[in-house]
């Protein structure tokens, strides 16, 4: 097994450090990491350069996608990781970290037999002085999505070989075969498409071999939760029902 970890940034030197940095303390460290760097304005290249050189052992690779969007970002990392040698391909995101066994975990998960895996995603609780009710707001929100896209009718089609399971983007992870053969993560902005939810779907028409596990654990930002408040958050990811004016929040 082959593993690189993908991770599309854009403008994210205040968060990616901390996620390269947990990727770093893994308790598995066999994987390359590739970040994209998705037209940044700040030092976000900077900190992974400086990374990097401080972490000589660790395959660390930058690229370029100047088209917006995570989604395009993310498909461009993928296929870079592909054409390079991975078999299989982990994606989280500039602003999340991961649980110090997540690369263990999405492995095991591979090996008892899923094609593509996913897990909890959980709030960080380093960023804000999170209340009690605040740390309930996050595993609220994809449980409502989650449940609401098991009946939205863009992900209900007779030809799909599973049911509706929601991966977020900043946890999940794939085997290139199966991303190659179900056509990998549109090259869209976020605000657009919601480009996990397209590739679980795109997934779907080729297979049933997919699932959740509970150890493959991502803790994410709630910065967009603080943002926008709960109602609309839950709008924003309800098929952007909430579009605010200004999408990436820094």
């Amino acid at each position: 097994m082959r593993l690189w970890v993908v991770i599309p940034a854009y403008d994210e030197e205040r968060s990616i450090g901390a996620t390269l940095r947990r990727l770093a303390e893994q308790s598995d460290t066999g994987f390359s990491l590739v970040v994209v760097d998705n037209g940044s304005t700040d030092a976000t290249v900077e900190v992974v350069r400086a990374f990097a050189a401080r972490h000589p052992m660790l395959d660390v690779r930058i690229v370029p996608e100047p088209q917006k969007g995570t989604g395009a970002a993310a498909d461009t990392g993928v296929r870079h990781a592909i054409a390079a040698g991975a078999t299989h391909v982990a994606r989280t995101d500039a602003d999340c970290l991961p649980h110090h066994g997540w690369i263990a975990a999405v492995k095991r998960g591979f090996a008892d037999g899923l094609e593509m895996v996913s897990g909890p995603l959980r709030p960080r609780t380093d960023e804000f002085a999170l209340r009690f009710w605040e740390r309930r707001l996050l595993p609220a929100v994809v449980d409502v999505a989650a449940l609401f896209g098991r009946f939205r009718p863009g992900n209900r089609d007779p030809l799909f070989l599973g049911p509706y399971v929601m991966m977020p983007g900043c946890n999940v992870a794939i085997t290139a075969a199966l991303y190659e053969r179900a056509g990998g993560f549109p090259r869209t902005c976020i605000e657009d498409v919601h480009e996990d939810r397209a590739l679980v779907n795109r997934v779907r028409y080729v297979t049933a071999a997919y699932g959740l596990r509970k150890d493959v654990v991502v803790y994410g930002s709630v910065r967009r939760l603080r943002a926008f408040g709960l109602v609309r958050t839950l709008g924003w990811y309800a098929d952007h029902r909430y579009r605010p004016a200004v999408v990436d929040i820094r």
